[in-house]
């Protein structure tokens, strides 16, 4: 199997949730741990860290590289939406930092089996969590071309979304779409030649707008969202890393949200947006990779961590 990736922004990670011992801190996007054990260097004596992940996979390996570690250590299996559930599984109502680093992990890009990339010529899945829900080869073959269209647009902000729908659903009828070398090559004749970017492939926002809508990832982060500021204790941190626009304005929307700003259309009467004065924003603006760094590790060079704080109320 191939290695896990670098963790991206992994010390200014640990700068932004203030790990220190005896605290309780979540890995919620565990993948190969490579942010959980910086964090867990940062707790003991007397800490816990909660690591999260839906991919079974990421359980074992990071249950491997974890098995050392001076603190308490809890792996749980599931989706971070479900936070809450999860901590409450394991008698934790409240902590003191939360980490989510979105979007696909390396290893799966690399592993053929996993069809998340345009790289590999594999059968075209993209789940996550391989045990659940349909693939993407099932998702292309039942969808109607405006909904292809809408995917395309809505989750990968691809402009040539209703010509590269339309030569999915012509292609369809001549043969299955099954493997990822096939989606890539139709998206490739799609998009006219002279407005194909050298420096990515044609297809990759096709790809990453299907792997977003088929494993909910908008909706996730936004149901994590709502119930984040609940689940810190006062003083408590929230560091996410995101990867393109649709995650970190949907961020920047929940940490403006709860940092007691209105975030309704301008014009609005009357707020809808459920304002509530539970956050400090930390992070001004998002913070991004040095040069350095993305010369290290190209996955980082669209990263964007923002950080805020649980205040402290007076009724706790």
């Amino acid at each position: 199997m191939p290695p896990y990736h670098e963790p991206v922004l992994a010390e200014r990670a640990i700068d932004f949730l203030h790990p220190s011992p005896g605290k309780i801190l979540v890995d919620g996007t565990l993948g190969g741990a490579g942010h959980a054990i910086r964090i867990a260097e940062h707790l003991a004596p007397g800490g816990t860290l909660v690591g999260i992940d839906q991919d079974p996979e990421a359980i074992e390996e990071s249950a491997k590289k974890l098995r050392n570690a001076l603190v308490d250590v809890r792996l749980l299996r599931g989706n971070f939406r479900d936070m809450r559930t999860l901590l409450k599984s394991i008698g934790v109502e409240r902590v003191g930092g939360i980490l989510l680093d979105l979007g696909v992990s390396s290893r799966m890009l690399d592993s053929a089996e996993r069809g998340f990339s345009f790289r590999l010529d594999a059968p075209l899945d993209m789940r996550m969590n391989p045990e659940t829900g349909e693939t993407a080869a099932a998702l292309l073959a039942r969808l109607s071309e405006s909904q292809i269209r809408e995917i395309l647009y809505a989750y990968g902000e691809e402009r040539w979304a209703s010509r590269i729908a339309r030569r999915i659903v012509e292609e369809r009828q001549k043969e299955p779409i099954l493997t990822t070398s096939q989606l890539a090559e139709i998206v490739r004749r799609a998009i006219p030649y002279k407005a194909q970017r050298k420096e990515i492939h044609p297809a990759t926002l096709t790809f990453q707008a299907l792997r977003v809508f088929l494993n909910d990832e908008i909706e996730a982060l936004r149901q994590f969202l709502d119930v984040c500021p609940d689940l810190l204790e006062p003083g408590g941190r929230i560091v996410i890393i995101s990867y393109h626009s649709l995650e970190d304005r949907a961020v920047k929307r929940s940490f403006l949200r709860d940092s007691g700003r209105c975030v309704c259309p301008p014009g609005t009467l009357i707020c809808a947006c459920g304002t509530r004065s539970l956050l400090r924003i930390v992070t001004k603006k998002p913070v991004t990779p040095n040069e350095q760094e993305i010369d290290r590790n190209l996955r980082a060079r669209s990263a964007k961590l923002r950080c805020a704080e649980k205040i402290t109320l007076s009724a706790e």
